[in-house]
């Protein structure tokens, strides 16, 4: 299978740079698999194609504030910093621009000792002589290419809380603008709990707390799902084969009250709703099949998927997906692709984009039943 036959055309002016002004207001275009029917309507009626007894899955894993601008200590170089993967303790994985700037052993430095430098001072010291400093102290280098390093931080008081001092929403590359005050906020589903992404899982976003209360009054259930969205899902895929690529591995984890939720629905004969492709790839990670029932079930646990879902996969535990418009030739494009077909995918794209639909990550929402 080629990566073309995944491609579209998508006029730039239709990749959103700002969410819509009430989240669940965004248009929603919904897939009849059965029928081969497509309809435009809003997010907001979404009630209209759930059913009582739906279980409906959502990503609960929280955005953190990844990106950090600082200054490389000793010669005041101005350094971006993406987070990528926490490892043990305080190293992580991250992204570093301009990546040939930094080499093992260097440091940079944030908050008072970066603005030191500005202020033509040293940066190293004053600041840090006060107690008040972060600082993250390169140890290795994962890929020269990329500009992926291991860092270390060293700071004072508590790093989470540092980092939402310091840190920006991690905005996606196609989104052209700085993240401001407001994208705390709208680049965060209403549901999230878990801090570890370091991007959105936006198929959530168009949710908000009282169209979840209504759907809970209709008698749906509602089960929530980890998985703490890397990198990867900005990376493209460069194979001319898409059986070629391979998949960063992500974290997921779902406890085992969640997992009983999601079993008992499959059991009963209940759809499964997934809200993403993130919820998607974590439900059929974790899929195993009871040889008592038949059916599969999803393992409650902590663990992690590297699963790349295109045409020809055997969807085990999903039966109804909400998501958004991708990225053309990418994972997740295949990925629902394989939920319905490529061809019928291709031809509701072309649709959106006739009808001026909005693209990716603050754009409009799409649902394949």
């Amino acid at each position: 299978m080629k990566l073309e036959e995944f491609d579209y055309d998508l006029p730039k002016e239709l990749i959103a740079q700002v969410p819509s002004q009430q989240r669940d207001h965004c248009r929603l275009m919904v897939l009849n698999r059965e029928t081969g029917s497509i309809e435009h309507r809003h997010f907001y009626d979404i009630k209209d194609y759930l059913r009582p007894g739906d279980c409906l899955v959502l990503n609960d894993s929280k955005v953190i504030p990844a990106r950090l601008y600082g200054r490389k200590a000793g010669t005041g170089a101005h350094i971006e910093l993406l987070l990528i993967k926490r490892l043990e303790g305080d190293r992580w994985e991250s992204m570093v621009k301009p990546g040939k700037r930094l080499k093992e052993g260097d440091t940079v430095v944030f908050g008072r000792e970066a603005l030191e430098f500005d202020e033509e001072k040293s940066g190293e010291n004053g600041s840090a002589e006060t107690g008040d400093f972060f600082r993250a102290h390169i140890e290795g280098i994962c890929n020269e290419n990329d500009g992926t390093r291991v860092i270390r931080f060293e700071y004072s008081g508590i790093f989470m809380e540092r980092l939402e001092e310091l840190g920006t929403m991690p905005l996606p590359p196609y989104i052209e603008r700085a993240a401001d005050s407001s994208d705390r906020d709208r680049y965060q589903n209403v549901y999230s709990r878990i801090d570890g992404s370091v991007a959105c899982p936006t198929a959530g976003l168009h949710f908000t707390e009282e169209l979840l209360k209504e759907i809970k009054d209709m008698g749906v259930t509602l089960a929530f799902v980890t998985l703490h969205v890397g990198i990867g899902t900005f990376r493209p895929v460069k194979c001319e084969n898409v059986e070629d690529h391979k998949m960063h591995f992500e974290e997921y984890s779902i406890s085992r009250e969640n997992a009983d939720i999601i079993n008992d629905a499959i059991d009963q004969g209940r759809r499964i709703v997934s809200v993403g492709t993130t919820s998607t790839r974590t439900l059929e990670s974790a899929a195993v099949l009871d040889e008592v029932t038949g059916n599969y079930h999803v393992q409650a646990g902590h663990n992690s998927t590297g699963i790349f879902i295109y045409p020809g996969y055997e969807f085990k535990v999903i039966d109804a997906l909400i998501t958004n418009f991708h990225l053309p030739k990418s994972t997740l494009i295949m990925l629902i692709s394989a939920f319905y077909d490529r061809e019928k995918i291709l031809e509701a794209y072309r649709e959106a984009v006739k009808e001026k639909y909005m693209f990716f990550s603050y754009g409009d929402a799409m649902l394949i039943e």
